[in-house]
């Protein structure tokens, strides 16, 4: 989906249209899910911030501002969400914030996908999740993520090697 129309759904979001908010959600879920997930590793945490996302957009569409980057708008509020669920984890002792919770071996019935993935820093999850399922280019991800450009290429590339070598194990 175009940014111009993401844009304008956000605007009727904003003025009350639940058919728009209706037609975000189906454009963009897979994606804020894919997005939540590189955080969290945990389908059942990723369903309850993909809801509370979308929750979360269709309170706050009015401080959207027009014309700016609607994707990173959103994706934002996702990954605030997501990261109060692993401050939450952290506070009951779940997980430590600065490391993966809930890293998968091939064995524990993941999916090869989600084996593979939890293999990446959670920056490089960032970064592939962004470019491949959302499909920013790597100046903008650098500009989303505080990084120079040639960083982010660098750690995606980095991140695609690693998956590749994982793909053998699995």
């Amino acid at each position: 989906m175009e940014g111009k129309e993401l844009d304008l759904l956000i605007q009727k979001v904003a003025a009350g249209d639940n058919a728009a908010l209706e037609r975000l959600y189906r454009e963009t879920a897979r994606g804020v899910y894919s997005f939540a997930y590189s955080f969290l590793s945990n389908h059942q945490d990723t369903e309850d911030v993909l809801q509370s996302s979308f929750l979360l957009i269709k309170q706050k569409a009015y401080t959207y501002r027009r014309g700016t980057n609607a994707r990173a708008w959103m994706l934002q509020i996702v990954k605030n969400l997501a990261l109060d669920e692993l401050r939450r984890r952290k506070r009951r002792g779940e997980v430590e914030l600065d490391e993966r919770s809930g890293v998968l071996s091939p064995d524990e019935g993941s999916s090869a996908l989600d084996y593979m993935m939890s293999k990446l820093s959670s920056e490089e999850r960032e970064i592939v999740v962004l470019h491949v399922y959302w499909g920013y280019k790597h100046r903008e991800i650098a500009g989303m993520l505080h990084l120079p450009p040639g960083t982010v290429s660098w750690k995606y590339s980095a991140a695609i090697k690693k998956l590749e070598a994982f793909r053998e194990d699995v």
